[in-house]
């Protein structure tokens, strides 16, 4: 029953418009129009040199994950896998060039909590940090895809640190 009052509401507002818009000069409405794009695409370019650094590199990132063939991911486990590969990046363990790699030595403790998306601050115990091994694992595993066999890698050492630190 609502969707019918709904519509009926949506098709009268509809109707108003276009007939308001029926009543203006093509002249006023292309003037309209050209100021409205104007001002639409200075807002765009305030947005995108203000944000731009954390609006482009989500859907780069997902961008590059596809070039990688992943297949039969959900938006939720790109975005889970895109927090991983922002955290390892950050710590300048992983790169999509190797040559940007900087120490490929142990991960902090810290960093593999966040690589397993744990708590530091909670009690955690040897099943929670298994579910979220398994987790990422499921996605980022080499037999699914074998050119992320460096982030199962990074993964499999973060597991271990943090077995070591709640032991």
């Amino acid at each position: 029953m609502n969707i019918i009052i709904y519509t009926v509401v949506i098709l009268t507002i509809f109707y108003f418009l276009l007939r308001f818009i029926s009543n203006i000069s093509s002249k006023k409405i292309s003037k309209s129009l050209r100021i409205l794009i104007i001002l639409g695409l200075i807002i765009l370019a305030v947005l995108f040199a203000i944000g731009g650094r954390f609006l482009l590199t989500l859907p780069l990132t997902i961008a590059s994950i596809a070039l990688l063939k992943l297949k039969g991911l959900s938006i939720f486990q790109l975005i889970s896998l895109y927090r991983l590969i922002q955290t390892l990046r950050r710590s300048g363990r992983f790169a999509f060039n190797k040559s940007n790699l900087k120490n490929q030595s142990s991960i902090t403790v810290s960093e593999a909590y966040k690589i397993l998306n744990l708590d530091i601050d909670k009690k955690i115990t040897k099943e929670d940090v298994n579910k979220a091994y398994v987790k990422i694992q499921k996605k980022i595993h080499p037999d699914i895809s074998p050119e992320t066999s460096r982030l199962s890698t990074i993964v499999n050492e973060a597991k271990d640190i943090v077995l070591n630190d709640i032991s």
